[in-house]
């Protein structure tokens, strides 16, 4: 079996990686399969991708695609056309995409085109927010997906409502998931983390990427500064985008808990949750590992396509009100966190599970 795996943007770079270790597992014990890396170029910036692959030990792609960056309709035509060709010239028996970003979308549709099987890592999960650029790739990606690898047992109750055949749904667990575990002896401190005197719990790890909170300059001031606030004597660490940097230029908000650091490697950026008092983000991704690793999550979003990441894990959804959030992390400091669970299969297995139902196939 021959697979094309897609890796196009920083999260994409760590559901992959255990799928990669999977596959060399498989070959090493005299499996018929190989596969072919291909690197999009949707994240473009070093540390942002290359970073990924040296940390996480994934082997250097086959080929860069570089298609860089772009409005949505750009960098998506870019991508199909970009990868065609690559698909041509290296056919395959299945494409492997991953997560729910352009390049998940946008090689699931060329490959299909091309008369080619897809799997879907992380299918059927929904936010049900269609202004959510990734909700449309999902839903577009699961409607010609062959193969499907979900999460949860909701996302697979969500997949048989759109009429997805049961018997391509398979539930095998978090490949993201794979990743922490494999890597949970390797996380390290930052280089900053002595120079801002941090120690466990006593900082907050912020994170905000999402339109929404970052590309308006003024509503984003307001709420670094309130959250800076409601901080009280805890320090604030915010890796912040590039983008998001630009916006804020030079000027001096007067933040007196808040440091802006560059972004962050995986190994640093785990260590960096793993010890903090609280995580706030606008990020889905983050509240699984947050989750596992039982760290408290503040996610300032109206939805989720992760809900177990509340029901069992330590994930509060504060909506996009900086008062709700003050409340909400007002309300843990009291009492501490609701809930502190790990969900079902989410044990570092997920990757050889897909791998074993794939050879199946």
């Amino acid at each position: 079996m021959k697979i094309t795996l897609i890796a196009g943007a920083r999260p994409n770079f760590i559901k992959i990686a255990p799928i990669i270790k999977a596959i060399e597992k498989k070959q090493s014990e005299g499996e018929p399969i190989s596969y072919r890396l291909v690197h999009t170029g949707q994240h473009y910036d070093k540390a942002l991708s290359a970073t990924f692959f040296e940390e996480l030990n994934i082997p250097q792609p086959h080929i860069n695609l570089e298609v860089k960056s772009g409005s949505q309709a750009e960098q998506t035509a870019a991508i199909m056309i970009a990868f065609e060709k690559e698909l041509l010239t290296n056919p395959c028996d299945l494409v492997l995409v991953v997560g729910d970003v352009n390049s998940t979308m946008a090689c699931a549709i060329v490959a299909k085109k091309l008369n080619t099987k897809v799997a879907h890592i992380e299918a059927g999960i929904r936010s049900g927010d269609l202004s959510m650029p990734e909700e449309i790739n999902r839903i577009v990606t699961d409607s010609i997906t062959d193969y499907f690898f979900t999460t949860s047992t909701w996302a697979g109750e969500n997949l048989l409502k759109f009429g997805a055949p049961s018997s391509n749904i398979h539930f095998v667990g978090n490949v993201m998931i794979d990743t922490l575990l494999q890597n949970s002896g390797r996380i390290s401190k930052p280089v900053f983390w002595d120079e801002y005197q941090l120690a466990e719990k006593n900082y907050i790890l912020l994170t905000l990427h999402r339109p929404s909170n970052v590309d308006e300059e003024k509503s984003l001031i307001e709420l670094l500064k309130g959250i800076d606030e409601m901080a009280g004597d805890k320090k604030i660490i915010f890796p912040i985008h590039p983008r998001t940097k630009a916006i804020l230029g030079d000027q001096n908000l007067g933040l007196k808990n808040t440091y802006f650091v560059a972004p962050q490697g995986y190994l640093n950026f785990i260590y960096l949750i793993k010890n903090c008092l609280a995580v706030i983000t606008d990020s889905g991704g983050i509240s699984e590992e947050t989750t596992v690793l039982g760290v408290p999550c503040f996610t300032m979003r109206t939805t989720t396509e992760r809900p177990e990441t509340i029901s069992i894990g330590t994930n509060v959804l504060v909506g996009d009100s900086l008062q709700n959030l003050e409340k909400c992390f007002s309300e843990f400091l009291q009492n501490g966190i609701k809930n502190k669970g790990v969900p079902e299969l989410w044990d570092g297995n997920a990757s050889e599970r897909i791998l074993s139902i794939l050879l199946l196939k």
